[in-house]
């Protein structure tokens, strides 16, 4: 059976609320640092104080700086014993609150004079001063990065609590390249990612591979038009999926959304650009809710020239930063040179017809 769009796209505020309407936040678990890196926090442990005590931050002279008052090169100060030397990590000594650089006092066999003032807090590492007691790794809800994995590391906790939806991905032949994008930004996304690919690109092949019985979503990748070769809505139906095939959005009209049983699931074109487009205006807004992230970062700038845009479909534009002002790099249509130089992207909605050469606009950042 031929795959056909309807006589009228499904509007993409449409797709999304039939999308989010189900879905609900994923249980927490508890994973290695090195594979939390990219998820969302969920709930933090309270890390100890670091350092337990005063440290030294520098090599040098451990000493008290009320001792130290107007010592300087032309007025040595004598000092009756040998002050402490301590290395970068060590306890600080009792009563000392600097540490001097090396050149600051002069040994000569047993006596040693000191040749400059020292500041209290000098060469000194607080304790508290790097992690606050009681204090977390990472805020709920934002994603864990590498100072998180940090302060985790420094306060000796091995696992931290993520929420990570697993996404299971169906590749038709010949979209090899889109599925390896999106397998891509999924993982950098903090998914847990299974990818999978078709036996071939006729809807009964496409059929045996979705399962959904171990992911919170699924996406097919590629066979989402109408061509004749184009079977990975036909074979979603087979499975029993309620979708919405045909979207007004521009680029990945061809796309679907609905779901499969409990799971949400889309079926993304196969070219790299609409299959990125369908990521970025309906995935993420998904996974985000599955993920109980805080709302992205949107950066505000005007734009350097007019966007123009055709009423009643949503069109995706491609934005880059040039100084200081948003350029519109592509429209509609995203040729791969655009999507490399890519900044930032601007969902135009399907009742405007664009924005004027200078007009302020909200762009959410392709890399945050």
């Amino acid at each position: 059976m031929t795959q056909r769009l309807p006589p009228s796209l499904t509007p993409l505020d449409t797709a999304l609320a039939i999308l989010l309407r189900g879905v609900d936040p994923v249980s927490p678990v508890e994973l290695p640092l090195a594979e939390a890196v990219g998820c969302i926090a969920a709930g933090m442990p309270q890390l100890a104080a670091y350092p337990l005590r005063d440290i030294a931050a520098a090599d040098g002279w451990a000493m008290r700086a009320n001792d130290l008052v107007g010592a300087s090169s032309y007025s040595p100060l004598p000092l009756t014993e040998l002050p402490v030397w301590v290395d970068a990590g060590d306890a600080m000594p009792a009563g000392c609150d600097c540490v001097l650089d090396a050149g600051a006092v002069e040994v000569l066999g047993p006596l040693a004079q000191v040749l400059a003032e020292g500041v209290p807090g000098q060469g000194v590492g607080r304790a508290g001063g790097d992690i606050a007691d009681r204090s977390a790794a990472a805020t709920a809800g934002h994603p864990i990065d590498a100072t998180a994995l940090l302060l985790a590391r420094v306060a000796d906790v091995e696992r931290l609590s993520v929420r990570r939806p697993r996404l299971r991905i169906v590749n038709v032949p010949g979209a090899s390249a889109a599925m390896q994008m999106i397998a891509d930004l999924a993982r950098a996304a903090g998914l847990d990612v299974s990818a999978h690919e078709a036996g071939a690109r006729d809807a009964t092949s496409i059929a045996e591979a979705l399962d959904v019985s171990v992911c919170d979503l699924l996406l097919t990748i590629g066979g989402s038009g109408v061509g004749r070769a184009d079977a990975a809505v036909t074979a979603l139906a087979q499975r029993g999926a309620e979708l919405a095939h045909g979207l007004a959005l521009q680029p990945g009209r061809t796309a679907a959304a609905g779901w499969l049983g409990k799971v949400p699931v889309l079926a993304l074109p196969g070219a790299p650009g609409p299959a990125r487009a369908v990521w970025l205006a309906l995935v993420l807004p998904l996974v985000d809710k599955m993920s109980v992230r805080q709302p992205r970062r949107q950066v505000t700038l005007p734009l350097a020239r007019k966007i123009a845009s055709s009423v009643g479909i949503a069109e995706i534009a491609l934005l880059a930063e040039e100084h200081r002002a948003w350029m519109p790099l592509a429209v509609g249509e995203w040729p791969l040179h655009a999507i490399a130089r890519a900044d930032a992207w601007l969902l135009i909605p399907a009742s405007d017809e664009g924005f004027a050469a200078g007009e302020p606009v909200d762009a959410y950042l392709m890399r945050e």
